[in-house]
């Protein structure tokens, strides 16, 4: 069974380029059959479109800012397969948020008056605006012919910067709609919380790998960080489901100081509200398995001597 598993998951049909069009295909389709049922000559239409796109791109981005973590948390034959193709899987987003600009496009340029009465904001307009930047240039350097003109640590910057901000832009506009908007939809508790967990898996893998190499060591964190760690997580998560009823006193708190309010007007996500929970996580699970400086050189000293 372990074996037929393997060879599936080995098949050209769902790896790579293969992966590559079997997704971006049926999407498209989709896409054509979706824009025959919508009247495309009409502002509300062309929304329609946008926000229908999106369902699509959403996902994909969520699966590949899991995928290194899921690979560390959970080895095995699924994990690698994922793994292996973030790209394509990456470029299948990349499809969707094409369609989604292509709608745009349309928006702008044909329902000009309903597009800025209705839809522009210029904070969300600079959000989306650098969030297409940085996937055009994922995209070139998805290739050899992009990825030679820059340095491996140039690359990785701008990958993994990149893929924080994409995964960013939708999480926190569902966010809002749960912890803001009093009428959330199913999509956007689904939304919310699957990108919740995409992006939570991140520092507990880093933090498993850290304690791995603690463990190996002979190094331990006091138990009185672990404990501080263990409040942080908690804190997080209660943040992360209790939105609703802090988000307006701690926005008027951020956003008090007159720097902070012009701030908000043009810098991405600032303050960070959607992000807060995800902070305080990743803050518990670095204390939660931090070793204080004089241990690990108390730790060093026994392994020399042995």
């Amino acid at each position: 069974m372990n074996q037929m598993w393997h060879n599936i998951l080995k098949a050209k049909a769902i790896n790579g380029w293969g992966l590559f069009w079997l997704v971006s295909l049926p999407m498209s389709l989709v896409m054509v059959l979706e824009m025959t049922k919508a009247d495309m000559s009409s502002p509300p239409g062309v929304s329609h479109m946008i926000g229908f796109s999106v369902r699509w791109a959403v996902p994909l981005i969520y699966l590949v800012i899991a995928a290194s973590s899921m690979r560390i948390l959970f080895p095995g034959a699924f994990t690698n397969w994922w793994l292996r193709n973030r790209k394509h899987i990456g470029l299948c987003f990349a499809v969707a948020m094409a369609w989604q600009g292509a709608f745009i496009f349309l928006m702008s340029g044909f329902h000009r008056e309903y597009y800025f009465e209705e839809i522009y904001y210029l904070r969300d307009e600079l959000e989306g605006s650098t969030g297409y930047i940085f996937l055009a240039a994922m995209v070139v350097t998805s290739f050899h012919f992009g990825r030679k003109r820059i340095s491996p640590k140039q690359w990785r910057l701008l990958h993994k910067s990149g893929v924080y901000f994409l995964w960013a832009y939708p999480f926190s506009v569902y966010w809002w709609n749960l912890h803001y908007y009093r009428d959330p939809q199913v999509i956007d508790f689904v939304f919310y919380w699957t990108g919740f967990a995409a992006f939570v898996i991140r520092p507990v893998a880093w933090g498993m790998q850290r304690y791995t190499a603690n463990t190996r060591t002979g190094m331990g964190t006091p138990i009185w960080l672990r404990s501080v760690g263990g409040l942080f997580v908690i804190a997080g998560l209660l943040l992360s489901a209790t939105g609703l009823q802090w988000q307006e006193p701690v926005t008027a708190w951020l956003t008090a100081p007159a720097w902070s309010a012009n701030l908000e007007l043009w810098l991405p996500f600032w303050p960070f509200e959607p992000f807060l929970s995800l902070f305080a996580i990743a803050m518990g699970v670095a204390f939660a398995t931090w070793v204080p400086q004089n241990l690990s050189n108390q730790a060093a000293v026994a392994t020399s001597s042995k």
